[in-house]
Formats: structure tokens, C-alpha cells, sequence
């Protein structure tokens, strides 16, 4: 993995002259206060402006600023016209869009489709202040404005809708977020790295049409390059017979042995002839010389492809992630009617110096003065809290952190935390001492990494520490211990919490580490993701198995008891997920009622855009081995039957969900189950008033046949559940 351009290492641009920005302008007289004539970068963002470290668009904007670039924001705007979109005027450079620190469908939806009243990011937690696809509206709108002002697109929605992708409020595949909202560049990933050199460039005179070098972007072009070296995707990893048997008799010229679909997509639009010799080598062949990496491409099935046949959706999703790593990962492409959704490889991560500065930078640490004394529920979640690293190597297949910021973890110095610790204590109003969080994506993957840069910068496995640990992986907890204890020791500081999940699979090797969490950084309750017990849910998530949950429980009630601390564990469960059978539910289930957990907010499967679990959901195969058609099958509990069962197995104690599972319970041939006994699961009885929501839904005439469709997205809407765990990704 070659060397990446240090982020500060640019010469700045003119207008840093003007100095930082108390908070970067949202309005016209802010500007003039400023002294701006004009922004350099404009952004765009579904959240709220809140200017603290853990906001994509405070982080972005302050990047920027002290690269030397005039930044403005526009937070939330109304987008049913393009006059909102004009307050702070035309930018010089571009416009930057973002949906906010989550995927708009998901902010906007619960699992099961039902329209949120409320949004964690908005003043008052107030709903319906975004728009569905937020990227998408907010571009056209943009455009709309200004026509030839250049669009980059980012953040979470767009980076896991970069390619082809299943979009479960549809129900059907959708393109590119490039091509639907006319954007001229896709930035992915963390985008620190790739927006600094996209605005240098612009500044430099650099067209955008002529950006298309840069890691971790994505753009369109029409065919292959001249001297690239073109590889058919189902060469690499085969998905058996795609194209139906060649006809004998047709007057037509035979395909050229090995070719595969990619390859005739490739030519398609390309701009040759037939009989024309290309300018793009095609090779039909897993590998490359070494020395060609660099200038080959995979195609990938094409848009029309995935969207007509799962299989090849499931083959598309196992080619993404196994080109995901920077050390290995080579551009691919998707070809989309006639043109071509281009990927470069990821982003080289940051280093620990370039991460430091960046979460140093003069942020003010609360929302904008304009919204007032209004409460924004996510700031209110997250002030006191300080992020130590990025990435994951877990690679869960039901979470987006992998796909969005990689597998290689990224840590801040021990320095660094301290400063933002003292930081937070000197000017954050409100503060009482308490640090609410020390993390990130994970608790306790701080400093953890491949022992061997070699084999790091060649492996392609989706996780690090499933099926078991790696022994390649260095699992010492000692740095975090460490860094716990100077942050304990700083003056002013009375409690410092972990509130981030903990990988107890990866605890567990550092007993120490545990002793030091449960005895110094626990409030009481320590909550946890087993989200399955059952080999079959288990193996489709890539989570460890129940015995590692109890071998940690073992070591969290020791070292609490040897605290003198009455602490609980409260575990996390997932219903209606890919492989999940409606007896892995029921032992489940039992499980909880045996061990005496009682849910109260319990978490459906959210398929959300291309992670792992929602190919398995849309194509009934498993990506994590090669796909055939012959390949492994997939349990999927579709609907909305299948899915309110799973998640009454959840809440077993809820006596509106016995009917619903007394029913299932005597269909599975388990009656037994039902009485009051201690090994029963739900009794017999019914108490008054309640379950009546179940007899309606079974007993109303024609209620399955005629369902009531939502004023947004014509999806058939369902009856209030009890609200599930949602999962920020920033």
C-alpha cells in the first residue's frame, strides 16, 4: 500500500486570510461578518449544523477551512424549491452534499416501513425536516440553482449506494446514487483525504470532468481507458451458467471462448465497432502481473444484470468486499445502460498524526446559535463523548462501518485524547465531570491491527475475527488500558463511561482489559450484541458463538463482584435476519426466559444498502462463499407475518403477542411450550384487553389484499411496534 499525500501538507488556499470561523456561516450577514464576498464550498446536509467532531459536516467543513477554503453550510433546507438552496450564493469551487450522519431512508423508516415521527438530528427531534433520498432531492435542487456549479456527493448515503444496490423501501434494485442525482463525483469512505485534493484542484483550475484519479471516488465515463487491463468479475469468482444456451442455428458470431456477461457488457457502449480491435486489453483470467495491478479494472455485472437476477446480485455484493481492502483493491466498474459507474480503490487511511489534527481542529462543540435553546436529541447523546479510532474488522454482515469506513483500524494518540478531554471540560456547557464515551465503531479495537503489514495489505478476508480469532491479528488491549487510566486521572473528571460496543470476542483475550471496563467504566448496565444464539443466524451475521457471551459474562460478574458492584450485562438480539428460522426464534426465546431477560425495545433485521446480510436478503445466497447457482441457499423470513413473529419471540412477555404465539407454537409442533409452567413459554390464558391487535389483524376481511399505502412511499404501511434499537453510522 503505497504512501498517502499528509492531509496538511498543502499549500493553502489565498483565503485563509480571513482566519476560522466562530461557526462556519449559515446565512448571508454571517458572511459579511466574516468579511466573505462568497464561499469557496458550500454544504449541503439533512442534520442539523452541529459543529462537534462527531458530525460528518462539521468535520468535512472544518477540514476544509484550514486547508484555506471559505466554507458555508446549509443545514436542513426546504427543498420543495431551489430558493433555499441560493442563501449563501454561488460557490466558487462546488457544492458538497450529504444526507447527514445517516442513510435518509433509514432515519426516515423503521424497519418495518413505518414513517418515524421524530428525527434525532433535527431541533426538537422534530420529523420530516429531510426529504427521502435526501442526496438525490437536495442535487436536483442544486442544479436547479446552479447549473454548472460542479456537485460532489458523500456521506453515508452516498457511499453505500455507490453501486448498483437492493433498496428495501422500494423493493427493487436501484443505480447508482451517481446517476440519479446527476452528481459529478461520488466521494466514499471517510472523505478527508479525497475532498482536500478534490478542492485543490478545482482551485487550481483543474475541470471535474477531468478528476478521476483519486482513491475512494467514483464517477462516470464511457468505457475503458486506453492501456487498462479489463477482467470479467465472473472469471474471478464464478457464478455458474448466466446466459441461456447458444443457439446452433442463429446467423450469429459465437462468443470467444471464456468470455463471460462482463465482458460483453464491457463492449456494449465502449465506442468500437464490430470488428474493430480494442484500446482495452480484456483478460479472462483471476490475476494479474503485479506490475499490472494498478492499471486493471474488474467489470462487474451490469446494472440491468443485477437488477434482473439475484444470483448475480449476490456475486456483484462478494466482488465489492473482496476488493475493499486499499492494500489489494483494484478499480471496478458497472456498466449502467451506456455508461459506466467507475470505482477507484478505497482510500489509504489516515494516520495516527493526520487524525489527531483533525479532531483538533477548532470545533465549538454544540449546534449553531441559530436554533436557540431547541434540543437536538443526538448532540444532547454525544457532547460529552470522544472518538478514539475508525473502523472495524468485525465485518458483521448486517453493518454498514466496514463497508463505509474499512476494515483498518485508525487510532488517535493518547495525547490527543487527553487534550480533547480537557477540552471538553473548559468549554462545553453543562458539563459535569462525566465523559460519556470513549470509542467509536468498537470499544476495544484501539491499536489493534495485523501483526504484519505484508499480509495485511494482501488479505481479502471479509473479518478479522470470524470464524475464529485471527492468529495474525495482535489483540493486545494494553494501549486502551492504559489510555483509560490517564483519562480517569485527569483533573476535573469524575467518571469516565464506555458506551460504545463492546467486541467481547476480542475482550475476552485480555482479561485484564475486562477487569479495568467492568470495575472503572461501567454505569450500572454494560450492553452487548450477541444478536443470536443459533448456528444458523450466527454464521449469516459472522458473530462469535453463545459460549464466547458466557465466558465474558464469566469474567464481567467475577471482576464486578470483586468491585463490590451490582452491574448487568444487557444483551442485544436481532429478529427476522437472513438464515433465521422460526426455531432459532423459539430457542431463542427460551433462552431469554431461562436466563430472565425481558426485552423492552427489540431490534428487526433493516436491510440497508449493499452490506453483506442484505444480499443474502434479496437473493436467498450466501456472498461469503463463492456464488453459484447451485450454491448455498439462504433462509430469508420475509414479510410482515413472518417478521411481528420473530420479534414476539423477542418479547416473549408481552401478553398482546401470546395469541400470535400460541398459534405458532402448536403449527411448530411445540403446544407443549404453552401453559404456565416454568418451562413453558407462553400460558394458556389470555388476560382481558389484551392480543386484541393480533385477532383484528387475523380476522379483518381483505385486510392482507388491500393494505394502506403511506402518503411517501406507496409501501404498505404497518401498526405501531415497539421501537427498535437504531444504530447511527457517521
Amino acid at each position: 500500500m503505497e504512501p498517502a499525500r499528509d492531509l496538511f501538507s498543502y499549500r493553502k488556499y489565498w483565503a485563509e486570510c480571513f482566519g476560522t470561523a466562530p461557526f462556519l456561516p449559515m446565512s448571508r450577514a454571517e458572511m459579511d461578518a466574516l468579511g466573505w464576498d462568497s464561499c469557496d464550498v458550500i454544504i449541503v446536509t439533512g442534520d442539523a449544523y452541529v459543529d462537534h467532531p462527531s458530525f460528518g459536516m462539521a468535520i468535512i467543513g472544518r477540514v476544509l477551512e484550514a486547508q484555506g477554503f471559505r466554507v458555508g453550510i446549509i443545514a436542513q433546507p426546504d427543498w420543495h424549491s431551489a430558493d433555499p438552496f441560493t442563501v449563501l450564493g454561488r460557490p466558487n469551487l462546488f457544492f458538497g452534499i450529504t444526507a447527514g450522519n445517516m442513510d435518509s431512508m433509514v432515519n426516515r423508516y423503521t424497519a418495518d416501513r413505518r414513517l418515524r415521527s421524530d428525527d434525532a438530528y433535527t431541533p426538537g427531534g422534530v420529523g420530516g425536516r429531510r426529504p427521502d433520498r435526501s442526496v438525490i432531492v437536495y442535487a436536483q435542487r442544486v442544479r436547479e440553482a446552479y447549473k454548472d456549479v460542479p456537485i460532489v456527493i458523500g456521506g453515508i448515503e452516498a457511499s453505500l449506494r455507490r453501486i448498483a444496490h437492493f433498496d428495501y423501501w422500494s423493493e427493487k434494485v436501484r443505480r447508482s446514487i451517481l446517476l440519479d442525482s446527476k452528481a459529478d463525483l461520488l466521494v466514499y469512505g471517510n472523505g478527508e483525504r479525497q475532498i482536500c485534493e478534490i478542492a485543490h484542484r478545482l482551485a487550481a483550475g483543474e475541470s471535474i470532468r477531468d478528476i478521476t484519479d483519486i482513491r475512494g471516488t467514483a464517477f462516470v465515463r464511457k468505457g475503458i481507458p486506453q492501456g487498462w487491463i479489463e477482467i470479467d468479475s465472473t472469471q474471478i469468482d464464478t457464478p455458474g451458467p448466466i446466459d441461456p444456451p447458444v443457439d446452433p442455428y442463429a446467423m450469429e458470431p459465437q462468443r470467444p471462448q471464456g468470455a463471460g456477461p462482463g465482458a460483453c457488457a464491457a463492449n456494449a457502449g465502449s465506442g468500437a465497432s464490430p470488428g474493430t480491435p480494442r484500446e482495452v486489453v480484456v483478460q479472462f483470467r483471476p490475476r494479474v502481473r503485479k506490475e499490472d495491478r494498478a492499471r486493471s479494472v474488474i467489470r462487474m455485472p451490469s446494472y440491468e444484470q443485477v437488477a434482473s437476477d439475484p444470483v448475480l446480485y449476490a456475486h456483484a455484493s462478494r466482488i465489492l468486499h473482496l476488493e475493499s481492502n486499499p492494500g489489494n483493491a483494484r478499480a471496478l466498474v458497472q456498466r449502467h445502460g451506456d455508461v459506466d459507474v467507475w470505482l477507484n480503490p478505497p482510500p489509504i487511511p489516515l494516520t495516527t498524526k493526520e487524525l489527531d489534527a483533525i479532531y483538533e481542529l477548532p470545533y465549538q462543540r454544540r449546534p449553531h446559535p441559530s436554533y436557540g435553546d431547541a434540543l437536538i436529541p443526538a448532540y444532547k447523546m454525544i457532547r460529552f463523548s470522544i472518538a478514539i479510532q475508525r473502523g472495524c474488522f468485525g465485518g458483521c454482515t448486517f453493518c454498514s462501518i466496514t463497508e463505509h469506513e474499512g476494515r483498518i483500524i485508525q487510532s488517535r494518540s493518547e495525547d490527543s485524547v487527553i487534550r480533547e478531554i480537557e477540552t471538553i471540560r473548559d468549554t462545553v456547557p453543562g458539563f459535569t465531570g462525566v465523559i460519556s464515551d470513549l470509542g467509536g465503531p468498537t470499544a476495544n479495537m484501539y491499536r489493534l491491527a495485523c501483526r504484519s503489514r505484508e499480509i495485511e495489505s494482501a488479505c481479502r478476508k471479509p473479518s478479522c475475527v470470524y470464524p475464529s480469532i485471527c492468529p495474525n491479528l495482535n489483540t493486545d488491549h494494553t494501549p486502551l488500558i492504559r489510555l483509560y487510566r490517564r483519562a480517569r486521572q485527569v483533573p476535573g473528571i469524575r467518571k469516565v463511561l464506555i458506551a460504545s460496543g463492546v467486541r467481547y470476542d476480542l475482550a475476552i483475550e485480555s482479561p485484564e482489559y475486562v477487569k479495568e471496563l467492568v470495575q472503572h467504566h461501567v454505569g450500572g448496565y454494560l450492553k452487548i450484541a450477541p444478536e443470536a444464539i443459533s448456528e444458523g443466524p450466527l454464521s449469516k451475521m459472522m458473530k462469535p458463538g453463545i459460549g464466547t457471551y458466557y465466558r465474558f459474562k464469566e469474567l464481567f460478574d467475577r471482576y464486578s463482584k470483586e468491585a463490590g458492584k451490582e452491574q448487568y450485562l444487557i444483551p442485544y438480539f436481532i429478529a427476522a435476519h437472513p438464515g433465521t428460522t422460526d426455531e432459532d426464534m423459539l430457542e431463542l426465546a427460551l433462552w431469554l426466559k431461562r436466563n430472565g431477560f425481558r426485552a423492552d425495545q427489540v431490534q428487526a433485521f433493516l436491510p440497508s444498502p449493499m452490506s453483506t446480510a442484505t444480499a443474502m436478503w434479496y437473493s436467498g445466497k450466501n456472498p461469503l462463499r463463492r456464488v453459484t447457482r447451485t450454491s448455498e441457499d439462504v433462509i430469508v423470513p420475509k414479510g410482515l407475518k413472518v417478521r411481528r413473529l420473530h420479534k414476539a419471540f423477542l418479547r416473549y412477555h408481552d401478553p398482546n403477542n401470546w395469541p400470535m404465539l400460541r398459534e405458532a407454537l402448536r403449527r411448530m409442533g411445540r403446544a407443549d411450550l404453552i401453559g404456565s409452567g416454568k418451562h413453558q413459554l407462553v400460558p394458556a390464558y389470555q388476560p382481558p384487553g389484551t392480543g386484541l391487535a393480533y385477532e383484528g389483524r387475523r380476522t379483518a376481511h381483505g385486510a392482507a389484499k388491500q393494505p394502506f399505502r403511506t402518503q411517501h412511499t406507496g409501501l404498505p404501511r404497518t401498526p405501531r411496534s415497539v421501537p427498535s434499537r437504531r444504530r447511527s453510522r457517521s
